[in-house]
């Protein structure tokens, strides 16, 4: 089982390791771990970080949300890999930026009004039908698959939707159940949640009266969302493997070479 730690500043970074794949052979501690933005991260997180030895960082951000956002916090010298996954056509990703990091929210009350719910939904279909997503997951399962990048830590803003995705994209091809794959998605909804209520509180003081239902959606894992990639998947590929095998070039080799590579 992977060895248990936390990090203050990213409290729902977590190892994949344990989880039980092909063969029932689990996926092998400490050399893939899921995280949200490191640029939080408080001193003491450091020695924490520092233990799993990381040969690479993946970066989910677009430029423009590395550059309005806290570097990232590293230790040692691991080669950082920027894989954007991004639309610009869906504002979606730079308000959960936004609202991550404390931002005025007021260019935003047009999608406030069309409901963030659908937003994040559509956000998840586009992962699966998008051109630029589909290619940005391919290079990653690509960097994941390089073995002189392991231990490998990726992540995105908050560590959930992106990072989520991609999550479940190597899962899926480890021989992981669907289950369990759900339920380290939603994982992400009890270990940042005080996180997410601190943020919350802090915008209440700095706008009273302001409708926290229009952002307490970008920072859930809801099984809507899951169901929204699902379903797409479902529409256009007729199931994961297909998916994994005709969009993102996972064939049988890969597919093989991942699971030697990240199961014990």
């Amino acid at each position: 089982m992977a060895e248990d730690w936390s990090l203050t500043g990213a409290p729902n970074a977590r190892d994949l390791g344990g989880l039980v794949g092909a063969g029932g052979r689990p996926v092998r501690p400490g050399v893939l771990i899921r995280a949200s933005g490191l640029g939080r991260l408080v001193d003491d997180d450091l020695p924490t970080l520092g233990k799993l030895g990381l040969s690479c960082v993946l970066d989910l951000r677009a430029a423009s949300e590395i550059e309005v956002a806290p570097p990232d916090r590293l230790v040692g010298e691991p080669q950082v890999l920027h894989v954007p996954v991004h639309d610009p056509e869906h504002p979606v990703f730079t308000y959960v930026s936004a609202v991550m990091l404390g931002h005025d929210l007021s260019a935003y009350e047009a999608l406030a009004r069309e409901g963030t719910t659908g937003a994040m939904e559509a956000i998840y279909r586009w992962f699966v039908a998008g051109a630029g997503a589909t290619e940005a997951f391919t290079r990653a399962v690509r960097a994941v698959a390089e073995p002189a990048n392991l231990p490998l830590l990726y992540h995105c803003s908050a560590g959930k939707d992106r990072t989520g995705w991609l999550s479940v994209i190597l899962l899926t091809a480890l021989g992981v159940d669907r289950d369990a794959i759900r339920a380290d998605y939603l994982r992400t909804n009890d270990l940042a949640d005080g996180t997410n209520e601190a943020i919350l509180g802090a915008m209440l003081v700095r706008r009273p009266g302001l409708d926290l239902t229009a952002i307490r959606p970008v920072l859930e894992a809801r099984e809507s969302y899951l169901a929204a990639a699902y379903d797409e998947v479902e529409r256009r590929h007729g199931g994961m493997d297909a998916y994994l095998r005709d969009a993102l070039g996972i064939d049988d080799a890969l597919r093989a070479t991942l699971q030697e590579r990240l199961l014990d």
